[in-house]
């Protein structure tokens, strides 16, 4: 039987701040300045803490089904200590019913986060299945991402998805839980939320691309070259910070917005941070700036949720 570590190791917790960096920022451009409060705060609260939860279920879920098909398609051998079935350290056999009980987990508390949304009252029939379909949709994708012939993971379209998913969907799908409602501009923020989910994946494919390569994995950095994905992930942390600025700034109200100082900070870092992915030759170096980065766009999504809330 895998031991609890197995399991730590498997769900890869680090990559669960940037998955719940979506959930934040769509709740906050929702609550801010909604000065009628269309919902309680007991409610608002409610849909929240099950948002997150359905969120974090899904991140697991395609974390496990990565660790999955890498290993089913020979990706990772057992020279990757760092993962939890090409180590050895859980069977097969235990991740396929890891699998199915966490994509059940993902649909229930979602259901849940849907029944809190709408006072469980399902009149507004259309949201409700537009936003349960995109939920059955994420379980799939989650699951498709490395795993059978298709897996998508494998032709260069998880930059793409991640992008929908972790910023346009995420962000704009859970905006919709607060407000039932859509603004343009919140596509800026949901921009910001996406890139930086991207490059997180980038990073990670830049420091795998040799690998991936010889495995027949042909990720976005494997398809476009080394040099190539390096100016693609300078595209997306430009393209994403200039979304959120502009964001802030066309709300007029940016003194409203907390961590001011903490938003300046945080873009210095990033720009430290592509100055040493522009130089460095060597992958795996990539690795350190992973957390890096999921954190600091975390960061970026708690300021944002304190400013509505506190």
């Amino acid at each position: 039987m895998a031991s609890f570590g197995a399991w730590i190791k498997a769900a890869r917790l680090r990559t669960l701040p940037l998955a719940v960096t979506c959930v934040l920022v769509g709740a906050s451009v929702a609550r801010f300045g909604d000065s009628q409060h269309t919902q309680t705060d007991t409610q608002f609260y409610a849909v929240l803490g099950f948002a997150l939860l359905t969120v974090i279920y899904l991140q697991v879920l395609a974390n496990f089904a990565n660790d999955y098909g890498d290993f089913k398609k020979g990706t990772d051998g057992p020279e990757r200590s760092d993962r939890a079935m090409a180590s050895g350290d859980i069977t097969e056999r235990e991740m396929k019913r890891a699998l199915t009980a966490t994509s059940i987990k993902a649909f229930v508390v979602g259901c849940v986060t849907l029944g809190f949304a709408f006072n469980f009252d399902f009149s507004m029939v259309y949201g409700v299945l537009i936003l349960g379909g995109l939920g059955v949709f994420a379980i799939l994708a989650a699951l498709r991402y490395t795993i059978g012939r298709k897996a998508y993971g494998y032709k260069g379209l998880g930059d793409m998805y991640v992008m929908l998913f972790f910023g346009y969907i995420g962000v704009l799908g859970v905006a919709y839980l607060f407000s039932h409602s859509f603004q343009l501009s919140w596509l800026l923020p949901a921009t910001f939320s996406g890139a930086m989910a991207a490059a997180v994946l980038n990073l990670n494919n830049l420091r795998d691309h040799e690998n991936d390569a010889l495995s027949g994995k042909n990720t976005l950095v494997v398809r476009m070259g080394f040099k190539n994905a390096k100016r693609y992930h300078l595209c997306l942390m430009i393209a994403g910070w200039a979304c959120m600025l502009a964001f802030l700034l066309g709300m007029g109200e940016l003194e409203a917005w907390k961590g001011g100082i903490w938003y300046v900070i945080i873009a210095l870092i990033h720009l430290k941070h592509l100055v040493f992915v522009m130089q460095n030759e060597n992958p795996k170096q990539f690795d350190q700036e992973l957390k890096k980065i999921a954190l600091s766009a975390f960061v970026v999504a708690l300021f944002m949720i304190l400013s509505v809330t506190a």
